[in-house]
């Protein structure tokens, strides 16, 4: 690997790091059953809070499949968040353990 590759890999990995710190920082939020359970993970796929309506505790069932929507919902915008930011530097190339 000549001069320039390594220097431009140097300054990628030091993109790709920069943006995975970033992920930290960002937070996505999800809300189902209008408003009654609202969960927020962060960049990095970490749930940050979980809301819940009172009148949901009455109906335990419901509450549990809501609550599993809407951490999915918000897992998977925080994972698509990752995946833009990501992209954004590598330009769509995958790199494995990125995400």
């Amino acid at each position: 690997m000549n001069k320039n590759m390594m220097k431009q890999a140097q300054q990628l990995q030091a993109r790709l790091s920069k943006a995975q710190e970033d992920l930290e920082n960002e937070v996505v939020e999800a809300s189902v059953g209008g408003g009654v359970v609202k969960v927020t993970v962060s960049g990095k796929l970490r749930i940050q809070s979980v809301e819940i309506a009172e009148e949901a505790a009455e109906e335990i069932d419901m509450l549990q499949d809501l609550i599993m929507a809407a951490t999915n919902e918000a897992m998977d915008k925080a994972h698509q968040l990752a995946q833009d930011k990501l992209n954004a530097i590598t330009g769509g190339f995958k790199i494995p353990g990125l995400t």
